[in-house]
């Protein structure tokens, strides 16, 4: 990310940041659009030149902020949804750790929608325990398709976990935020996931190795 997109998408990110209640919360950044616009250039701005075909998101920030992106790279979206909802036809599966509040996800997307030659980046707005992102990038290699990495509005991942996970570019740092209400967890161990049992109708979950997560004040 250029020096000067990325200091000026994070000036306009943290005017609008506030905790609320002991949670993040960065809706107003979307209800400005001179910040929106800053917000994704500056998440499409380090992999301009990385040959991306297509970007994912995940429901449902994800899905806001990833459509941006891949219009501002001039490429496709590919959406990533949670749980049951509606995503007709042939869907590769894979299954996350829990989360920062203990829950587990069953994340899917179209198979057709990617394939060998793709390069996919994931957008989203935070990572704290990676486990969602490890979960897409087991599922976009199902596919056969490249993993480009992820570009997020706030990384809180230890370098143990970006490592895991591979490129994370992000316009800001957790660190970077105010730090009277931010709770940086302790890292926690890798650990397999049991095997999952597989959806209604018969396609493969692929499981993640991805740490327990601590609890976090953002989403």
């Amino acid at each position: 990310m250029s020096a000067s997109s990325a200091s000026h998408a994070a000036q306009l990110v943290l005017r609008h940041f506030r905790w609320v209640g002991g949670h993040a919360d960065v809706w107003a950044v979307f209800r400005d659009a001179q910040a929106l616009r800053a917000l994704v250039a500056g998440l499409a701005e380090p992999v301009r030149a990385e040959g991306v075909t297509a970007v994912c998101g995940i429901e449902s920030r994800g899905f806001l902020l990833g459509a941006a992106v891949a219009v501002e790279l001039g490429v496709g979206f590919v959406p990533v949804r949670k749980g049951i909802g509606m995503l007709p036809g042939d869907k590769a599966f894979g299954q996350t750790t829990p989360d920062y509040r203990g829950l587990r996800h069953t994340l899917r997307l179209q198979r057709e929608m990617l394939g060998a030659g793709d390069r996919v980046l994931l957008v989203d707005d935070w990572l704290q325990t990676g486990a969602q992102a490890a979960t897409v990038r087991d599922i976009v290699e199902q596919c056969g398709a490249i993993w480009a990495g992820c570009s997020v509005l706030v990384d809180q991942l230890t370098e143990e976990r970006r490592a895991a996970i591979g490129p994370v570019h992000a316009v800001l740092k957790a660190a970077e935020l105010p730090e009277d209400q931010l709770a940086v967890p302790a890292p926690a161990p890798l650990r397999e996931l049991p095997a999952a049992q597989a959806p209604a109708d018969g396609s493969s979950v692929t499981p993640s190795a991805e740490p327990v997560p601590a609890s976090v004040p953002g989403s």
